[in-house]
């Protein structure tokens, strides 16, 4: 097993659960109240998915009011100096959507639980089922634009060889052929890497070896060299390959518009080749 490295961005089960009690750390859960309330990793503190987005149609998925995070992060007690823990029940989607709003709003010091639930469960460590009294914080945050991509980034991305689109949905959804827009496809030039392919499904679907993730990113032209944008239909899929791009210190962003606002667009270019 790898040192124990508090600074890591992704985090073992077995290296966590020492530091269950440090109170310099803040495990968040991020999924469905019923998830929750079935059983948590002890001392986690629950972020609904929805709280995580604005909710407003047709870019359902964009990032919610600095209001709103701040009011969402007060409450579930964040400070400045702690360090995140993010997991949720599914292999990273969500938790890797709320890592990446973290830095956005400038907090670096976080790690992705690798596996999340399923791992932790499955390697048969403990759940509680109890309910933290929470201290509330006042937690202001500031929106850092860096780290988010917009649709005139990604249109000025067609075209450009040193930028290259990471499309994290289904290959139906990339090719066109699965309607999830008024128009279906994808940005000319992305390329197409499931989410799911990044996680290892035999294994708690933790991540692939970093090493392998590299190489079959390389196959579709993602290296360090390149500008990296990477989206789903709403940017929670991508929330897992924003955190891959990270881990692989890729030049990484997202962008939280994703499918839903690009294929509701009436100006914008789509390709089903």
């Amino acid at each position: 097993m790898m040192p124990h490295n508090k600074n890591s961005l992704l985090v073992e089960p077995e290296e966590l659960l020492p530091e269950l009690k440090n109170k310099e750390q803040l495990i968040i859960a991020v999924c469905s109240d019923q998830s929750f309330d079935q059983g948590h990793i002890p001392g986690a503190v629950l972020v609904r998915p929805a709280d995580l987005i604005s909710g407003v149609k047709p870019a359902i998925g964009k990032l919610p009011s600095i209001d709103k995070l701040d009011q969402i992060f007060s409450d579930i007690g964040l400070t400045e100096s702690k360090r995140v823990v993010a997991y949720d029940d599914e292999g990273g989607g969500w938790a890797g959507r709320l890592l990446w709003t973290l830095d956005v709003l400038n907090h670096s010091n976080h790690a992705l639980l690798n596996g999340g639930l399923i791992s932790w469960r499955h390697e048969g460590f403990p759940l509680s089922n109890k309910i933290e009294s929470i201290k509330k914080s006042s937690y202001k945050g500031k929106i850092n634009k860096a780290f988010i991509a917009d649709m005139k980034d990604v249109l000025e991305s067609i075209g450009d060889e040193n930028t290259i689109v990471w499309d994290a949905r289904t290959f139906e959804e990339y090719k066109g052929s699965k309607i999830t827009a008024q128009k279906n496809g994808h940005v000319p030039g992305a390329v197409n890497l499931d989410w799911l392919d990044v996680m290892d499904l035999t294994n708690n679907l933790k991540l692939k070896d970093l090493n392998t993730l590299k190489i079959q990113l390389e196959e579709l032209g993602i290296t360090r060299e390149k500008n990296i944008i990477t989206h789903c239909l709403s940017h929670h899929r991508s929330g897992l390959t924003y955190i891959v791009g990270k881990l692989l210190r890729l030049k990484i962003t997202a962008y939280d518009g994703s499918w839903s606002e690009w294929g509701n667009h009436p100006d914008t270019p789509v390709d089903t080749q």
